[in-house]
């Protein structure tokens, strides 16, 4: 089993900036895609960022230039690095990770609970 645990989010100004964590723990053999979305109030998940393996990348426009996402390999941690935050912004923002079994099989994707993003004046 697989847990993935988000923290990071808060209330931040319209301007500011937020790094979000992800932490995976348990039966890890690795991690192929990283990726984070959001569900805003009222609206539908939505993809934010992915991260592959191989280092590619793939953001939502709205995030484009703002949003950086990332990961640590040796700590089996994803990051999304938030820049020019707007209020448009505001979502709970969860982490999936496809894992790979750390006694082999087929990869099993996974979500996190979410961390709530706020952004208001």
């Amino acid at each position: 089993q697989v847990h993935l645990v988000e923290s990071g989010g808060d209330l931040v100004q319209p301007g500011g900036s937020l790094r979000l964590s992800c932490a995976a723990s348990g039966s890890i053999g690795g991690i192929n895609v990283m990726g984070w979305y959001r569900r805003a109030p009222g609206k539908e998940r939505e993809l934010v960022a992915l991260l592959t393996n191989g280092g590619s990348t793939n953001y939502a426009d709205s995030v484009k230039g703002r949003f950086t996402i990332s990961r640590d390999n040796s700590k089996n941690t994803g990051y999304l690095q938030m820049n020019s935050l707007k209020p448009e912004d505001t979502a709970v923002y969860f982490c999936n990770m496809q894992v790979r079994p750390i006694f082999g099989g087929d990869p099993r994707d996974y979500w996190g609970r979410g961390t709530q993003v706020t952004v208001s004046s």
